[in-house]
């Protein structure tokens, strides 16, 4: 008796086959990260662990609190080989895994994230994990801004997008005058929450991206400042002023910038002043005519010119601005960030106090050195560290809700030096070229 030869099954068949075991093992990985998030499982991680500080014991008083992260996790869409030579995961199916575990094993009630692309992965892994989300991008841009909460803590009252392109400078947004140096396409994502425990209880909380160019120091604080005054009309319009604001972002500055000292109360120091004016320029973004009067102009395009080209590039295709074009003065900068309420730093505040306790954690102040007095000295030491850059860029800053000021409980330790070289993305590391932030807040 003989047996009829199986035929081979045609590449229609073997491409349906191949699809339907990628589902399966994604609809397995996703089961997994819910039940690990709803406290079924047991989440083993191939990420070194990172110790939870507790800075601080709540006040008497406290009737909240909050775990929240905020982490840039570096769009694919910008990812180039020449820019992390390094690293020894850059492609998708080699980061994305690491981000949502360490998404997973972080459970924060709370995401502030930035450069997000690849919706259609990152978006049912936050489903699955009990997150809600609003997400907002810069008008063109193939990345942007989301904020995920847990749906059993908080709903959606409103929301937000603050493109600073087209916002006017001061106190006074009526008053029509831009000011701005350069047509960035960057946002801030704003979200009010209300807590499903107590109606009366919520928080405010927004997250941004602010323009990359070192260069560009002014544009960047007037980012920051249109962000403050932003968030704060948004709470008194959609939420409560007893209502804390929350902002995680990557800001694109370090402690000893500008932007940094004045958002957090500290006055400029001469060497800032001296940073802001070769900045106050206009680009040819915002004028055109820029181009006519130049020897040679630049061929990268608006996306091309993103925050992952040469950061030592200077000041290209600008000229210096006017008095009709708008820009703030130093003296007109600082006038309007004292009458903004100052930020506290979760991470200044709550790794000043984990060193206290005698807790042993590298800052910021371990290797560049402030002025006594000067915000900033302990924020990490890193927070974004690949072969040709090393830095603090991303900040988890809160505003006390009236009468309800906000403590720092804990802190997620931040990563050693050693641990990021050679460079980020890094296997069992990060799966993005900066650190994840997490704070515990409570008020």
């Amino acid at each position: 008796m003989s047996v009829a030869k199986r035929s081979k099954p045609s590449p229609e068949e073997i491409l349906a086959i191949q699809a339907l075991r990628k589902e399966r093992k994604e609809k397995k990985e996703l089961e997994l990260l819910a039940a690990a998030n709803n406290g079924a499982l047991a989440v083993k991680s191939s990420l070194l662990a990172r110790p939870w500080l507790t800075v601080s014991q709540p006040e008497s008083s406290s009737t909240c609190r909050v775990r929240l992260l905020s982490w840039n996790l570096l769009a694919q869409c910008l990812v180039r080989r020449e820019l992390f030579p390094t690293s020894d995961c850059l492609k998708a199916a080699q980061r994305e895994h690491m981000i949502h575990e360490e998404l997973s094993r972080q459970n924060a009630d709370i995401l502030c994230l930035q450069e997000v692309d690849r919706l259609e992965k990152l978006l049912p892994m936050l489903e699955n994990a009990g997150y809600s989300h609003h997400y907002a991008s810069g008008r063109g841009k193939q990345h942007g801004c989301l904020i995920a909460f847990k749906k059993t803590m908080y709903s959606l009252i409103s929301s937000k997008v603050v493109f600073y392109d087209e916002e006017n400078i001061g106190m006074d947004r009526t008053v029509n005058r831009l000011g701005g140096s350069f047509k960035t396409r960057n946002i801030g994502n704003l979200v009010a929450l209300r807590s499903n425990a107590n109606e009366n209880e919520g928080v405010v909380i927004g997250t941004t991206h602010l323009f990359w160019h070192p260069r560009y120091t002014y544009e960047r604080t007037r980012q920051t400042a249109i962000l403050v005054r932003e968030l704060l009309a948004f709470r008194e319009e959609k939420a409560s002023n007893t209502w804390p604001c929350i902002i995680g972002g990557d800001f694109n500055f370090t402690p000893s910038d500008p932007a940094y000292s004045l958002l957090s109360g500290n006055d400029l120091l001469e060497s800032q002043i001296d940073a802001i004016k070769p900045s106050l320029v206009v680009h040819a973004s915002l004028d055109s005519r820029v181009l006519n009067n130049l020897p040679t102009v630049l061929s990268a395009s608006a996306e091309e010119e993103s925050e992952d080209a040469d950061p030592d590039k200077v000041i290209t295709n600008a000229r210096p601005a006017t008095a009709e074009d708008g820009l703030l003065t130093v003296s007109e900068l600082s006038d309007w960030f004292s009458k903004l309420p100052s930020l506290h730093s979760a991470h200044d505040e709550g790794l000043k106090a984990a060193r206290r306790e005698g807790n042993v954690v590298p800052t910021y102040g371990d290797r560049i050195s402030l002025p006594s007095g000067r915000k900033g000295t302990c924020e990490p030491s890193y927070t974004s560290y690949t072969h040709y850059w090393q830095s603090v860029l991303d900040y988890i800053f809160f505003i006390d809700g009236v009468n309800r000021p906000v403590t720092v409980t804990g802190l997620l330790a931040p990563l050693h030096e050693s641990d990021l070289v050679p460079g980020l993305p890094k296997k069992g590391i990060s799966g993005s070229d900066h650190t994840c932030l997490v704070a515990e807040l409570s008020w």
